[in-house]
């Protein structure tokens, strides 16, 4: 059930190279999951985020959060040469 959950919420976040320059975008609006997730790290409460973006749901609030720590936990390897 909670990776059900986590999936719905990640479907939220899309990607679209004609949006934003291919950023995170939240259900493919001109709203990054950077700055979502910007304006939780400066203080801002999920309420004030609704206020500001009505067009905004909490979920969508959620999906960048869950896709932010996703991402976070990705490892980069360098390739080695050969």
């Amino acid at each position: 059930m909670l990776k059900r959950m986590a999936t719905e919420l990640l479907a939220r976040i899309t990607q679209d190279a004609a949006v934003m320059g291919g950023r995170p975008c939240i259900r493919g609006m001109r709203v990054t999951v950077g700055t979502i997730v910007g304006l939780l790290a400066a203080g801002h409460s999920i309420e004030k985020v609704l206020e500001l973006y009505p067009y905004l749901e909490k979920e969508d609030v959620l999906a960048a959060l869950s896709y932010a720590a996703w991402r976070t936990e990705e490892v980069e390897l360098p390739l080695k040469a050969s």
